[in-house]
């Protein structure tokens, strides 16, 4: 228990480097920022691993080691509890009266009687009897006629399974996380993607998964994607009609994906985790040709659905300016609102998630977005540094910093007023879904040692330890012409780990079954009383002189 005290502790404390310093594994910017940022300090942490702590040699070998710990410790005791299960429990001590809640009685049987009439009390009971074998004897020399109960070997048994059983869930775990694999994609209705490597916007893997070779060969297309919702906007059933083949070149199949029901394609399953709106743009000249077009999702920011969009077009046709021939790209923030309604407090907001009546509110920018510059960018965000803000014409006015368009009016969808004479047009709306591959191979495997950690736990916190000793001694006189008031004197004890409240009840219960079952003389003592030797108790005169006072004395 030492020792894994002290792998749990360096454990705990080898862990605390990659809760500071950034993991590759989790944000490769923010680590190639951190190289950018100490350029010194960074690469002295890498070659120790400081990026990729929690697959680092060093942080490894503690937890190895306390798996080792943590499975010699289980198997001496899963050996201790497999030979206590076998044999047989304690001998009865010489006064199991003397313990708390133990009782004596004299009975009318005969030790052997008395023995076996307690012996099948305890039986029904489901204890777990052990009789003293004929011939024993005590330390002085005396018959042995007692008998060892025991009940509650599941308690141990239950600790163990759960024991035993978290070890596996942590294998589990961790051969989950070196052959499984997941990826995140956002899908547009109409569209689809194949699992491979590229199409996932997120992708995390386990080290011996070769996503070239280990990814099942499938592809998906979203056909529809259906919400319901109740009056009131909370949402009531989503679900995305998708058409999917399971193998290059196989059959195409349908299938219908919901929230909980994924689809089970090989060793991956697809699960739906999220939807939203997509706004579809046209950017147009001023010949009215068309220059970009393109469905943009946006982030739905609350329970209505309302939903902020960044629209980024870096091809604009538009001729560079300046001196260092900086270009001119266009760039829209807009808020989208499924069903519009224009509040006096907060301005256009959305009262309903379904898309009754969508509108969207834009502002516009020109100038460069540094998007071909080869450093990645957050496609929800707009850094407007290097820009500055438009004067837009459109269905509420001209010159305006911001404009709100009507998608389901055709009169009321475009944007004028751009650089170039050019407009853009918010012309339709599709709802996208975002789905999920994961694969697990070994989900099954930890799916059993919860299933096992939980029952073990149940088990070992419902089950009581407890153990009773019932002795039986013959009362015989040493001398001839002596009166023996009772045949055998019945002794009952026991001890529990745990509840000694409720094992007393019990006990007592115990207690007046076998004082019944062994024909009760009628003479009890009370409780934890010490019963006196046979040789004092059994002497009785048998007549004794009315008016005898040395008699008396």
């Amino acid at each position: 228990m030492r020792t894994a005290l002290l792998l749990l502790f360096l454990l705990a404390l080898a862990a605390v480097p990659g809760s500071l310093l950034p993991q590759r594994s989790l944000n490769p910017l923010k680590v190639n920022e951190y190289f950018t940022d100490h350029p010194s300090l960074a690469p002295v942490l890498d070659r120790l691993s400081g990026f990729d702590v929690f697959g680092a040699p060093w942080f490894a070998a503690i937890y190895l080691l306390l798996f080792i710990s943590l499975i010699g410790c289980l198997s001496s005791r899963v050996r201790w509890h497999a030979k206590a299960l076998v044999g047989r429990p304690p001998r009865a001590p010489a006064r199991p009266s003397r313990l708390a809640g133990g009782q004596s009685w004299d009975s009318a049987l005969t030790p052997p009687e008395a023995i076996e009439a307690a012996r099948a009390v305890l039986r029904r009971r489901r204890f777990r009897v052990a009789v003293a074998a004929e011939g024993t004897t005590r330390p002085d020399g005396s018959p042995d006629f007692s008998m060892a109960a025991e009940k509650g070997y599941l308690r141990e048994t239950g600790n163990l399974i759960f024991h035993v059983a978290l070890v596996f869930m942590l294998v589990g775990v961790g051969l989950g996380s070196w052959f499984g694999y997941q990826g995140t994609v956002l899908v547009i209705a109409g569209d689809g993607f194949a699992n491979t490597l590229v199409s996932y916007d997120q992708f995390s893997r386990g080290r011996l998964v070769d996503p070239a070779g280990d990814l099942h060969p499938f592809s998906l297309t979203m056909e529809q994607f259906t919400a319901s919702y109740q009056p009131n906007g909370e949402p009531a059933d989503f679900r995305a009609k998708v058409a999917y083949a399971s193998e290059l070149d196989g059959p195409i199949r349908t299938a219908e994906i919901r929230v909980n029901h994924p689809l089970v394609i090989g060793s991956a399953k697809v699960y739906l985790i999220g939807h939203g709106y997509a706004p579809h743009f046209v950017l147009k000249n001023s010949d009215g040709g068309v220059v970009w077009e393109g469905y943009q999702p946006c982030t739905p920011r609350n329970a209505m659905f309302a939903s902020t969009c960044t629209l980024k077009i870096g091809d604009t046709g538009l001729p560079a300016t300046g001196p260092t021939r900086e270009p001119q790209q266009l760039a829209f923030n807009g808020v989208f609102t499924p069903t519009t309604r224009l509040d006096p407090a907060e301005g256009y907001v959305s009262t309903h998630p379904a898309a009754n009546a969508p509108g969207l509110t834009l502002t516009g920018y020109v100038g460069n977005l540094h998007i071909n510059e080869g450093v990645p960018q957050n496609v929800y965000s707009l850094d407007t540094r290097d820009m500055h803000q438009l004067r837009l014409d459109g269905p509420i006015g001209k010159d305006r910093t911001a404009q709100v368009l009507a998608l389901n009016n055709p009169g009321q969808r475009t944007v004028t007023g751009l650089p170039g004479g050019m407009s853009l047009e918010a012309d339709g709306v599709r709802e996208f879904a975002t789905f999920q591959t994961k694969s697990d191979p070994f989900k099954g495997w930890v799916l059993a040692a919860a299933v096992a950690i939980i029952a073990g736990l149940l088990v070992s916190m419902r089950v009581r330890r407890r153990r009773v000793w019932i002795r039986a001694r013959p009362e015989v006189g040493p001398d001839p012409g002596t009166v023996v008031d009772a045949v055998t004197t019945v002794e009952v004890g026991g001890l529990s780990r745990s509840d000694m409240d409720g094992f007393a009840t019990e006990l007592q219960a115990i207690a007046d079954e076998v004082r019944t079952a062994t024909a009760d003389a009628g003479r009890t003592r009370p409780q934890g009383s010490d019963p006196a030797p046979p040789s004092l108790r059994a002497l009785r005169p048998t007549a004794r002189p009315a008016d005898s006072t040395e008699q008396e004395l």
